[in-house]
């Protein structure tokens, strides 16, 4: 699955995704998981509208809760504070095949709240040489291409609202370029949209409708390449990452 990709600007938002962006917030180019990024919807009038949310449909702050431990019950019944820990859930990506009876997923996927996340390039992991080795995936002609997502919106404990976004991936188990990435049995690939599809996927009311513009793109029409990952001193800061919240101590009083 992927788990980080590159972001496009405003400008080109505007310019190449016909996509105006009001939020103020800002993001970084490349995402990981909770990092702020655009993704774009349908307003009320079939317009293409620009949103900010987190990468990731369950971000960090709104995992659920392990249960206690029949250890940490005991601690509590004594009044001595408790450090809840969060279950493991990674929703940067979702199964196209799938997605539909999916806990997180089945009830967005049928109301369609589909989205659109503009990107430059998404990295995969390559293990041919018996060692990873990052690489860049993107459209061999150099321009922006559009994933197709869903969104969902959050109630923050202040009150506010917040937005988090998912993309699609395929079975890639034959396709002749990204059958070559991950060390897993099964081999995955992200879904692009071809740019005719755009409006027909973000108008979409029917899930069939939809699964059928879930498609890899073709090898020809792509371009990958090594791209080892900048020393931690070379790459941006992370002032616009939206960080999850700290877990949360119990104590019985």
């Amino acid at each position: 699955m992927c788990v980080n990709y590159l972001t496009v600007s405003r400008q080109i938002a505007f310019d190449w995704f016909r996509t105006p962006i009001e939020a103020s917030d800002d993001w970084r180019e490349e995402i990981y998981r909770d990092h702020l990024a655009p993704f774009i919807v349908h307003d009320d009038h079939g317009r293409r509208k620009g949103m900010v949310g987190s990468y990731a449909f369950v971000p960090q702050r709104h995992r659920p809760f392990r249960a206690l431990t029949a250890a940490e019950q005991q601690q509590l019944a004594a009044g001595r504070e408790v450090q809840r820990k969060r279950i493991p859930l990674d929703t940067m990506n979702a199964r196209a095949e799938d997605v539909g009876s999916r806990l997180n997923y089945k009830r967005f996927w049928q109301q369609q709240q589909l989205c659109i996340v503009p990107a430059q390039a998404v990295f995969e992991p390559n293990w041919e040489t018996g060692v990873h080795e990052r690489w860049r995936i993107g459209l061999a002609s150099g321009e922006p291409f559009g994933l197709p997502g869903m969104w969902r919106s959050w109630e923050e404990a202040d009150g506010a609202t917040a937005y988090s976004f998912t993309h699609f991936t395929l079975n890639a188990d034959h396709h002749p370029l990204l059958r070559r990435f991950h060390s897993d049995k099964e081999k995955r690939g992200v879904a692009i949209l071809r740019p005719q599809d755009y409006d027909d996927w973000l108008g979409s009311t029917n899930p069939e409708f939809a699964r059928a513009l879930l498609q890899l793109y073709p090898a020809d029409l792509l371009q990958a390449e090594p791209a080892p990952k900048l020393p931690a001193s070379r790459q941006a800061p992370k002032e616009v990452a939206a960080g999850p919240t700290p877990d949360v101590q119990l104590n019985l009083f």
